[in-house]
């Protein structure tokens, strides 16, 4: 019988791989780096699942972002290896968005973020 984590290849826990508080800060500061920009976890939530998208289908399903800071977070993404572009060569032109496999793997992780706010505790009431 195997063990299911070798089956799910589980990736390494962070005390695997930072040794120190200061190696830890690191990497999450470098995370943060990665997907800070108002629109880049919208984006991304959007695309999750296996999602491939039109440009303009992007663009109407995030009603209030202009279409150059819509082209500034997508290219950033696909700098970083998060998102991948796939343009069709064709007329008119065709491109299309969506996420690598690293891209994918963040999706638990915003799962958690999410599950995380929802379940925040009431403030209690101060004596």
């Amino acid at each position: 019988m195997t063990r299911t984590d070798e089956k799910v290849r589980y990736p390494l826990k962070s005390k695997d791989v930072f040794h120190t508080a200061a190696d830890g800060a690191a990497g999450v500061e470098n995370a943060l780096r990665i997907l800070e920009g108002r629109w880049k976890l919208v984006i991304l939530f959007h695309l999750f699942g296996g999602a491939v998208l039109r440009f303009s289908e992007l663009e109407r399903s995030i009603p209030g972002i202009s279409q150059k800071m819509l082209i500034q977070q997508l290219r950033q993404m696909e700098q970083d290896g998060i998102v991948r572009r796939i343009v069709h060569h064709q007329v008119p032109p065709k491109v299309e968005y969506c996420l690598t496999d690293w891209g994918q793997a963040l999706c638990p992780a915003l799962d958690a973020l999410l599950t995380w706010a929802i379940n925040k505790p009431a403030d209690e009431p101060a004596s």
